[in-house]
Parts: structure tokens; sequence; C-alpha cells
């Protein structure tokens, strides 16, 4: 049996160079899975953004906003006997990235447009969430060299992964698996790997944690 048979839709998340979108891709590589990817760099306000975000910070959350509406949408209509699915993101992070980078009254749109798109997201039947040290967060962006990553300010990403963390100790509609993934170096090692889906196949609660040892 696959972590797929266990659990049909399941979501990676973490904060930006967490490796979510790196081990969803592994894993709709090795399994026969449908990847769903809300695809960062088809956002074309997002190199802006890290340079001046006062500015851009509601263009460039309005286009994640529409872009994960549609996929949602498209995974609420899928056929029930459809192939599992393997997603980088859900859509209840949304507002995470909206409350941080918005003012008040930017915001007020914000929720008032999320509001009226009435969106139903599908339940994912398990989220892996990726918590990563600061140090590893700033290494990883500097070692994939994503030109516009470069302006992320190391304050951001200590108050984004605060959110994440503060948003994760919340959230209870799905079973979770905490990842502490400073260690967990599944590019480098198949090990770690099968170690995770090992992992994975023993969950029984709603909320467990994973602390390996991996370099």
């Amino acid at each position: 049996m696959s972590i797929f048979t266990k659990y049909p839709y399941i979501v990676i998340e973490g904060p930006i160079g967490s490796g979510k979108t790196t081990l969803a891709q592994i894993l709709a590589d090795k399994f026969p899975v449908d990847y769903l990817s809300e695809k960062a760099e088809a956002n074309p306000f997002l190199p802006r953004f890290y340079q001046d975000a006062q500015r851009y910070g509601l263009p460039t959350q309005l286009f994640f906003l529409f872009q994960r509406a549609n996929q949602v949408k498209d995974l609420a209509q899928r056929d029930m006997f459809a192939k599992p699915v393997i997603a980088d993101f859900f859509l209840e992070k949304d507002p995470i990235f909206a409350r941080l980078n918005l003012d008040d009254e930017e915001y007020a749109l914000y929720h008032q447009i999320y509001q009226h798109l009435h969106l139903k997201a599908s339940k994912p039947d398990l989220v892996i969430y990726l918590q990563t040290p600061i140090d590893a967060l700033v290494a990883r962006i500097d070692e994939r060299s994503v030109s516009y990553e470069r302006d992320i300010p190391r304050e951001y990403l200590e108050r984004l992964a605060n959110a994440y963390s503060e948003f994760f100790h919340n959230y209870d509609a799905s079973p979770v698996l905490i990842v502490n993934n400073e260690k967990l170096n599944i590019l480098k090692s198949e090990a770690a790997l099968d170690l995770l889906l090992t992992r994975i196949m023993q969950i029984q609660g709603q909320r467990e944690f994973f602390n390996p040892n991996f370099e």
C-alpha cells in the first residue's frame, strides 16, 4: 500500500525555501498521481514585490488568490475515481501571506474579495508541514539562485516562518505531519525519502511530529 492509498489528497506546505515544491515534485515523479503546483513564477508581480513590498503587496496577493481559486475549483470538480493528488499549496494558507503583506485597508479589501469568491476547497487527507529553521531557509534560497528571491529580507522570512508555525498550531481541519526539515535532505538521500514515506504510513493521530536526523 502506498501513501496515496491511505491519503489520496496530500498537501505539502511550508515557507519559502522549505522545499515543499521539491518534495511534491519528487512524490509526483515516484507515484501515479496528479501534481497540483501553485507556479509562483507565473505571478508577474512577485519579483517587484520583493523589491517594494508596500507597493506591490496587494496585486501580488490578488494574483495568487485568483490563481489558487481556479486551481481549487478544478480540484473540487474532479471525478471521485480520478488519480490521487499531490499539491505544494492549499488555499487556507493564502490569508497567511495576506495578513503579513497588506496593511489594514488592503487586507479588508482582500478579505471582501476572498469572501465574495465563496471558495470551497477540498479538504486534504493529509497536510505535511515542513518546519524549517531560518538559517536553513536562507541557505536553500541562496542555493537555488532564483534572481528575484535574492531580495527577500531575512526579517521577512522570520515573520513568515512564525506565521506558518502559528497557523499550523491551530489548524485541525485535516491530519497534519509536522516535519523538522532542517536535516531532511531528500535531494541527496534516497534513505531520507524512504524514512519520510515510512513515517507517513505510521501516522495514527490528527497531529504528529517527525524529527529525522539526516544530513
